[in-house]
């Protein structure tokens, strides 16, 4: 994992900690997030094996001694262990620490490492930088992302992200049905390493079972936007997945996302505006988003008392904030100067209008309507928000390669049922015929995990990364993706579950509470 080095950690480390052993522990004074000297030295924990020394000679002194102890420590265990070759690991981890190069300035193009990163790794490290008396930048619990998050947003975006359909017992559900299925541990099975969080989808292998979901208007929560939720996508090694109703170009997010695995979200115009779901196939395919992800749930917004409390659509503003896209499109930029007389820049609030009747029209397309999204899509086209057998089944018989079980956070329907409750019916009935994928209520490790024993094969992860951008931009998504993944490989390590390959984790790991 990429972070920070650790000379612009401990510069933001106060004084005494440093050079008085006495203070050598944490402050546990109240309201340390909300202490303006704590936030001057938030940082991201760093790999001890990237920690610089180049930090003046009492702290580097000190943080010598550190590594010592760290790596007569490791070589302790690796005695201990027994395992052939760890002493070599260890050897060659000591002598590397002083060679490494540091992270990449701020704004340059993210790459994914070669290797997938070892999640419980990030738990680690944040353990070595303890070592240094330095507090993690962001809380590691799962509950305190959202409330810090909101702590930064306006009551607008506040209400936009955390705003659910009607009186919001959608998005409930999806959260009890949760609590419903528990984890079952077994104990005395053998293991040789940590859990393999490896899935395949589409025909390719992931290293791990996540990928970012589509959601818009990403400046709303950060200057960055869309820019730092990719880039850290591609450091994590997750597929990102890129909202239509994005506020920055198909173009400037294939870059930030360099390397990494990146799909498009679709939301539909109309068949009159076929001319322009073209266009946004082309741009998204030229710019190397290698599947479709189409959204069927969401041909006209939900029902959302939080945003018209505040009097709020952020698609109708005429700062690009979810209109982005179409702002950049040379057809939709044509047609719209064909019908007012003016290029967009000109009357920018009927521009924005205008694309948001195109991609939200109010009405619904047919499933005839399909054939034209696979005559102009030579990729894999997956259907996101069923949550029938039915529907799931007419999939199937439609040849698109993937669904997800979805209900759209509880955002779009109130009253409906849960996601995860619908997910085993789905399954057994389609999940030998295409690629199933889930979201709508994960905010956990063990949450993904029971996702997947319930037969999903990837969970596509929404609000949580959002109140990650909100909190810390490309570091905070980075965050959540690495906590949940790291949460989620220990979870299954201590129920005795080696992978997550369906042979491991499958119903057999799982118990309903309500039969116990």
């Amino acid at each position: 994992m990429d972070l920070e080095p650790m000379d612009r950690w401990t510069d933001r480390v106060p004084g005494p900690l440093l050079k008085d052993s006495t203070h050598a522990r944490f402050s546990t004074r109240s309201g340390f997030e909300r202490d303006e000297a704590a936030r001057s030295y938030r940082q991201p924990p760093v790999p001890i094996a990237e920690m610089s020394s180049d930090v003046g000679p009492v702290a580097s002194t000190r943080l010598d001694e550190v590594r010592l102890c760290l790596c007569e420590k490791l070589i302790l265990q690796a005695h201990a262990s027994g395992r052939p070759g760890c002493h070599n690991e260890v050897g060659r981890d000591v002598k590397q620490f002083r060679t490494q190069t540091p992270e990449k300035e701020p704004g340059s193009p993210s790459r994914p490492t070669k290797l997938p990163p070892n999640p419980v790794e990030y738990e680690k490290e944040v353990y070595q930088k303890g070592l240094q008396f330095a507090r993690p930048p962001f809380t590691f619990q799962t509950g305190l992302w959202e409330p810090h998050a909101k702590e930064r947003m306006s009551a607008e975006s506040k209400g936009y992200v955390a705003g659910n359909a009607g009186t919001g017992e959608t998005s409930l559900k999806n959260r009890e049905a949760f609590a419903r299925w528990s984890i079952v541990p077994r104990r005395l099975v053998k293991t040789k390493s940590l859990p393999d969080l490896s899935t395949k989808v589409l025909g390719q292998k992931f290293p791990f079972p996540i990928a970012v979901a589509p959601v818009g208007v990403q400046r709303i929560f950060n200057p960055q936007g869309e820019i730092a939720s990719a880039a850290a996508a591609a450091k994590s090694m997750t597929p990102y997945i890129m909202s239509t109703a994005s506020s920055t170009s198909i173009e400037e997010v294939a870059k930030a996302n360099g390397d990494g695995v990146r799909w498009f979200q679709l939301y539909w115009p109309t068949n009159e505006n076929n001319n322009i779901t073209l266009s946004i196939l082309s741009r998204a395919k030229k710019a190397g988003f290698s599947a479709l992800f189409v959204t069927l749930d969401t041909y006209i917004l939900g029902w959302r008392p939080s945003d018209m409390d505040n009097g709020y659509n952020p698609f109708l503003r005429s700062d690009q904030i979810g209109v982005a896209i179409g702002f950049t499109d040379p057809v939709f930029r044509k047609q719209f100067k064909q019908k007012y007389g003016v290029e967009i820049e000109d009357d920018m609030h009927t521009a924005a209008a205008e694309w948001t009747q195109t991609v939200f029209p109010s009405l619904s397309h047919g499933w005839e309507d399909l054939e034209f999204i696979k005559q102009h899509w030579d990729g894999p086209i997956i259907l996101k928000g069923i949550q029938t057998v039915e529907d799931a089944q007419k999939c199937v018989e439609m040849g698109v390669q993937g669904i997800v079980v979805s209900n759209h956070g509880g955002r779009q329907v109130d009253g409906g049922v849960s996601s995860l409750g619908v997910l085993p019916r789905i399954v057994d009935a389609v999940g030998d015929k295409l690629d199933i994928f889930f979201d709508s209520g994960i905010r956990a490790g063990a949450d993904i995990a029971k996702a997947m024993a319930l037969g999903a094969r990837m969970c596509l992860i929404g609000r949580p990364y959002v109140y990650g951008l909100a909190l810390g931009g490309e570091n905070g998504v980075g965050h959540v993706l690495n906590s949940l993944l790291g949460d989620m490989q220990l979870t299954l390590h201590l129920a005795g579950i080696p992978s997550a390959d369906p042979a491991h984790l499958n119903r057999s790991v799982l118990e309903r509470e309500d039969r116990l």
